[in-house]
C-alpha cells in the first residue's frame, strides 16, 4: 500500500431498537470514540473471538479423533523398549 493510500472501506447498515442505540451512544461517548468507531471496534472484537472459539473447537474434536486412532491402533514397540523388556524378563522371575 502507498503512504497516502487509505484501505478500501465497505458499508454496513443495520436497523436496531433505539434503546441498543442510546446504550451503543452511551459506551462510546464513555470511551472517548464516536459512535462508528465503537461499533466498528466490538464488532471486530466479537467476530475475532467467535472464530478463534470455531478453531479451538475445530482443533479440539480433530485431537479427539486423532487421539482415539492411536488406541485403537496398535503401535510399533521401539526397540529399545523390546530390550528393556527382555532384560526385565531375564532379571525377574515370573510367579
Amino acid at each position: 500500500m502507498l503512504e497516502n493510500e487509505e484501505p478500501k472501506t465497505a458499508r454496513l447498515e443495520a436497523r436496531l431498537p433505539e434503546s441498543i442505540h442510546a446504550l451503543l451512544r452511551e459506551a462510546a461517548s464513555l470511551q472517548g470514540r464516536s459512535l462508528s468507531e465503537f461499533v466498528v471496534s466490538s464488532a471486530r472484537e466479537a467476530a475475532e473471538q467467535a472464530i478463534a472459539q470455531h478453531e479451538v473447537i475445530r482443533l479440539s474434536l480433530a485431537d479427539q479423533q486423532r487421539f482415539a486412532e492411536q488406541l485403537l491402533e496398535p503401535a510399533p514397540i521401539a526397540p529399545a523398549l523390546q530390550r528393556a523388556a527382555q532384560h526385565h524378563h531375564g532379571l525377574v522371575e515370573p510367579s
